[in-house]
């Protein structure tokens, strides 16, 4: 049975700039997915909430944490690997459509992220 990794990232909230707490959960969610991406195990990341802004153009570059690998490069490499979904409920409150996200991200519906969550040999972190 192959193993999968399914990771959904709900931090960020609606404040500027966001709160070292939240940036550390992204950071966290982020580089979890690339290191799994890296090691060949098929992955998959949900953005919920203020978190789907990670899929537009511009966002990541602006975030930054010491001692973290920049959020631009962790972003890039999953959107190039085509493994990054944005939820549809959260870009429809937030006014974006697949036009409005960079290349490799894709918008679908929470039935896609519990087929992914449950499937055999899947693991979901939500972070």
């Amino acid at each position: 049975m192959a193993r999968s990794l399914v990771v959904k990232l709900t931090a960020l909230g609606d404040t500027w700039p966001p709160p070292t707490a939240e940036l550390e959960r992204v950071a966290q969610a982020l580089t979890v997915a690339t290191t799994a991406l890296a090691s060949g195990i098929p992955t998959s990341v949900w953005l919920t909430g203020e978190a789907t802004r990670l899929a537009t153009p511009g966002y990541a570059a602006r975030l930054t944490l010491p001692h973290a690998a920049p959020f631009e490069d962790l972003v890039d490499l999953l959107l190039g690997a085509e493994v990054v979904t944005v939820c549809t409920q959260c870009a429809a409150r937030r006014g974006l459509t697949e036009a409005d996200l960079l290349p490799g991200a894709r918008i679908a519906g929470a039935a896609g992220f519990v087929e992914q969550a449950l499937a055999e040999g899947a693991q979901a972190l939500v972070y």
